[in-house]
């Protein structure tokens, strides 16, 4: 299960957890630097070997914490492939933005753009009508799913052809057992390991519209004309905590999945990355992050 060895030799999977106030602007350096492995922490890895992983009681079955060098802190289940639920709309939005489609375009939400297999509501009721970059702000915010579903509806070809580049992004970037069947994450038949799903979300690092859409904690929109604003929140509630470090996170949860929580944060002056998977229980990848981060800090 998992133990750090004390290596400094950078690996190909540094990922995901580092973050914080005052290093936003610089999370384009830090994350080159985190791929090259020659942060100024890297001379000073700790021995993560004196952890004891019995001591971190985890109510996720599948977890993988990860140092700046893509060394395993700790593991569990890491490389089984389960359902990521609405992780996926970190895939959506890397295809998103990787076109050259206008953010600026309005969308109209559509009965196409409802959940016909979890179903599950939504705000954004039949007509109403955002920007591209608002719609792709609140899939990544607050995990709207007719907000996705709108993306891929209007992607150059339609849903499947977009689904189709979800699948091409995901060989791009290694994801040996990652595969997609719709942009929000609603079918279970969207799976990828602990291991893959970080692989995932150290791409997403590189993009910063995803960076300030997952960290924001809410924001207001107005998709009806003659009609007040809208608020929506962020469903990563440990972003309302002072003493977390966030600078990317995506929340997940479909019956078949369980609870899932993938963050980029900074622990005991660690840039670190913790993906949690099929936990069951609305607090318990909360409650499992901090754990984790008590697990470190008291050692």
């Amino acid at each position: 299960m998992l133990i750090m060895k004390n290596l400094l030799v950078p690996s190909c999977l540094s990922l995901i957890f580092f973050a914080g106030s005052g290093m936003a602007a610089d999370a384009p350096a830090q994350l080159a630097k985190l791929e090259a492995g020659t942060t100024s922490h890297t001379m000073t890895v700790p021995r993560w070997s004196v952890l004891d992983p019995n001591k971190l009681k985890l109510k996720s079955d599948a977890v993988l914490v990860l140092d700046q060098n893509g060394e395993e802190v700790y593991s569990r289940h890491e490389s089984e492939p389960r359902p990521i639920a609405s992780i996926t709309k970190l895939m959506t939005a890397m295809v998103i933005l990787d076109s050259d489609l206008d953010l600026q375009e309005k969308i109209t939400i559509t009965k196409e753009d409802r959940d016909l297999i979890q179903l599950t509501g939504s705000r954004l009721k039949y007509g109403a009508v955002l920007t591209r970059k608002q719609m792709l702000q609140l899939a990544l915010m607050s995990s709207e799913n007719r907000a996705a579903n709108a993306l891929a509806r209007t992607w150059p070809g339609g849903k499947a052809a977009f689904v189709e580049a979800m699948n091409k992004k995901a060989g791009v970037l290694g994801m040996q057992t990652g595969h997609f069947k719709d942009p929000a994450g609603l079918d279970p038949g969207n799976v990828a390991s602990a291991r893959d799903t970080a692989r995932m979300v150290r791409a997403a690092m590189s993009y910063p519209q995803i960076r300030d859409a997952t960290t924001t904690r809410s924001a207001r929109v107005r998709p009806y004309k003659n009609r007040g604003e809208l608020t929506f929140n962020n469903t990563n509630r440990l972003l309302r905590n002072k003493t977390w470090d966030i600078q990317l996170s995506k929340t997940g949860y479909i019956n078949e999945s369980g609870r899932c929580l993938v963050m980029q944060a900074e622990i005991d002056a660690q840039p670190l990355t913790i993906v949690l998977l099929n936990s069951f229980g609305k607090l318990t990848p909360f409650g499992d992050s901090n754990r984790i981060r008590k697990w470190i800090e008291s050692n």
